[in-house]
């Protein structure tokens, strides 16, 4: 494949990740059927992956692939004897044309609703915590079976019962916007299924890229559409202004040949300032609006990390303090291992050290507890046993960038 073949496939694979939770939103909305639904344009990706790249984009793919998708629905649904009259008394009542194009005038907002809508409909209270956040994941996140494993770290086997159930539960289900009372009880889910999505978008789980683009520009689209919902709420907007302050730092994440370039050796003037304004008021506004909740305090790290100049100037005691508060109201590992690195920044990294080994069983067998560990020994000058924790941290990682960074680490330290 040339360089220009491969330019094309990536577009078609953007394009169809950006589509597919609103195809299948509007094929939900109007036949309901969510299981078949989502075989039907999963169908539908399949042929437009096929077909694309030699045929070329359709002037309207949303429209391409909602068309093909409900045509593979109907099918379905037709040869279910049970269900044959429902699907014809659905058909007669759709235009044939209106799976083509949105009306004039409309543009994007039907497509955006949907998806609204599909987000707050994986997230039915009928489903466990887990089951909501691995049905979104799937439905609207586009993520498969093993990265949403790898996500949540669970058994992948696990993760395809939780789906498989999670869709039998919202069978049936009216397709439309929650009510309020319901909606603020499903919030929580719905943003705690955005920010694994931001995360596997900022950095992969798995494969050669380090970076995601477009699963990180999907969950913060989705979160601003939540946050037009709700408006004056915290916690969206803490959330939202985490994943702005944290992706203005994506253009110096990676080098040219998409090496891993860690935080503080970034050229920061490849930020993107213009979103780190935007994020650090956001986060500002997030604080006003009610007791500081772990987004809010997430991204009030995140912006100390992009308001310093250098890297030498980042202000730790603050980060620290905050990480601090964040402990305190969630005992949540992840977020005490960003303590450990606040507390070897600000007493040393013996001290940081006692903090890490601390997290051990929690943490057992998670790629950054070892690279974590590897760089406080590193800095506390135990060459052997920082590369030992480095390797260790590549064996356990899936990403191609991070695997190659940590064993270079260990290579520098051999040497």
């Amino acid at each position: 494949m040339d360089r220009s073949d491969h330019r094309t496939s990536a577009s078609v694979e953007d394009l169809l990740r950006l589509h597919a939770p609103q195809v299948l939103g509007a094929l939900v909305r109007r036949y309901g059927h969510f299981d078949p639904a989502e075989d039907s344009v999963q169908e539908a990706l399949i042929a437009a992956a096929r077909q694309w790249p030699q045929d070329g984009v359709p002037e309207n793919p949303r429209g391409w692939l909602i068309r093909v998708a409900s045509r593979r629905l109907t099918d379905r649904l037709r040869s279910d004897a049970a269900r044959r009259r429902r699907e014809e008394t659905a058909a007669a009542l759709t235009p044939a044309d209106a799976f083509v194009a949105p009306p004039p005038g409309e543009g994007r907002a039907p497509s955006e609703d949907d998806t609204l809508t599909l987000l707050f409909l994986c997230c039915h209270p009928a489903l466990s915590p887990a089951a909501q956040i691995a049905l979104t994941l799937r439905a609207v996140g586009g993520l498969t079976t093993a990265e949403i494993a790898r996500a949540l770290l669970a058994p992948e086997a696990t993760v395809a019962q939780r789906i498989s159930r999670a869709k039998r539960a919202v069978r049936g289900a009216d397709f439309r916007p929650p009510e309020p009372a319901d909606r603020d009880q499903r919030l929580a889910a719905v943003l705690q299924v955005l920010y694994l999505i931001f995360n596997e978008g900022y950095t992969a789980t798995a494969g050669p890229a380090l970076h995601r683009t477009d699963l990180a520009r999907e969950a913060i689209r989705l979160t601003r559409s939540v946050r037009r919902l709700l408006p004056r709420e915290g916690r969206v907007t803490g959330l939202l202004a985490l994943m702005v302050l944290t992706e203005a730092r994506a253009p110096a994440r990676t080098g040219p040949g998409g090496e891993l370039i860690p935080l503080d050796a970034q050229d920061r003037a490849l930020w993107d300032r213009t979103a780190i304004a935007e994020g650090t008021a956001l986060a500002e506004e997030a604080l006003s609006q009610g007791p500081a909740g772990d987004y809010q305090l997430q991204a009030a790290v995140a912006a100390l990390h992009d308001e310093a100049e250098r890297a030498e100037d980042t202000d730790w005691p603050q980060i620290l303090a905050l990480y601090d508060l964040l402990v305190r109201r969630t005992p949540d590992p992840a977020a005490a291992l960003g303590r450990a690195v606040a507390v070897a920044m600000v007493h040393g990294p013996r001290a940081g050290l006692a903090e890490v080994d601390a997290l051990a069983r929690p943490l057992a067998g998670r790629h950054r507890f070892d690279a974590v560990r590897g760089h406080l020994l590193e800095r506390a000058g135990e060459r052997d046993a920082a590369r030992a924790a480095y390797l260790a941290a590549a064996d356990a990682t899936l990403s191609e960038p991070e695997a190659r960074y940590l064993r270079g680490r260990a290579d520098r330290l051999g040497a």
